[in-house]
């Protein structure tokens, strides 16, 4: 399922299964029996399933269409362990602290996981990155750039007159523009901020600065700002994939030793809670 429409029948379907759930723990307590035992084995089953998915995409061996279904599997399922924590913590803080960390756990994958898929989806809606990019060769191609940059404006125009009669301004105006706007520009990553909102005012300023500029100079002039402009638009892309590459892997370094260090809590958590119902039968 793609777009809006797509997007609205899995939010139909998610508030669906919780609310299911939700109603199937009150027929368990008003049945008189436990419903932590319900909630939390549905809990643990959908983080088996979380797990499932670190350890398919880590094999290597998945197209890269099949971890994009993977992802929305594990986006989906995370939605609906969020209901089952709901449940089983009884929408309260537990008060012991072995408990108290397993809340605390399961809240910081929550909100990491959130932010993930904010990522993912923000990478997705602008469609500014090249996945082909990797960051690790994003400061290699910005310093390509900024010699290319470079060429374009020193570039001497063919058509010149060899008789040494006085020339036309318009590269005089093409490296003041170059000189007051685009040099540091290409110097190494910029608008870090803007990049960060996904926010495209910087780039626009630039772009203005050449279109403003382009009506004023001859053939060969527009032709150097067109080039100029092409790679201007490059440079605001790679640093738009760094800012958002850079994320993803500190987000990475943040979710996934806490969802582990989770799994080891909840694993922990059966234990106790199976060990002290056969003391007290």
């Amino acid at each position: 399922m793609g777009g809006a429409s797509g997007q609205i029948i899995t939010a139909i379907l998610i508030v669906a299964i919780s609310g299911g759930l939700f109603w199937l723990v009150e027929i368990y307590t008003n049945g008189l029996r436990d419903p932590r035992y319900l909630d939390g084995w549905l809990l643990a089953s959908g983080m088996a399933l979380q797990l499932l998915f670190h350890i398919a995409t880590k094999t290597g061996q998945l197209s890269p269409k099949t971890i994009v279904r993977w992802r929305t599997f594990h986006i989906f399922v995370g939605y609906l362990l969020v209901a089952a924590f709901l449940s089983h913590s009884n929408f309260s803080v537990p008060h012991s602290a072995f408990g108290s960390a397993l809340w605390a756990g399961f809240v910081l994958v929550t909100l990491t996981g959130l932010f993930g898929t904010y990522l993912a989806w923000s990478l997705k809606s602008k469609g500014r990155i090249d996945e082909r990019v990797g960051y690790d060769r994003i400061p290699g191609r910005v310093a390509e750039l900024a010699q290319d940059v470079k060429a374009v404006v020193a570039m001497p125009d063919p058509s010149a007159d060899p008789i040494a009669l006085p020339a036309a301004p318009y590269d005089a105006w093409i490296i003041d523009l170059y000189t007051n706007h685009l040099h540091d520009f290409f110097e190494g990553p910029r608008n870090f901020s803007s990049h960060l909102v996904a926010s495209q005012r910087p780039l626009k300023r630039l772009i203005d600065e050449i279109n403003h500029l382009a009506p004023y100079v001859d053939a060969q002039g527009q032709e150097k700002l067109s080039r100029i402009w092409n790679l201007v638009a490059e440079k605001d892309r790679l640093d738009f994939a760094r800012v958002h590459f850079g994320l993803t892997r500190a987000w990475l370094l943040v979710h996934v030793p806490v969802t582990y260090g989770l799994l080891v809590l909840s694993v922990l958590h059966v234990l106790v809670v199976y060990s002290y119902s056969s003391g007290t039968m």
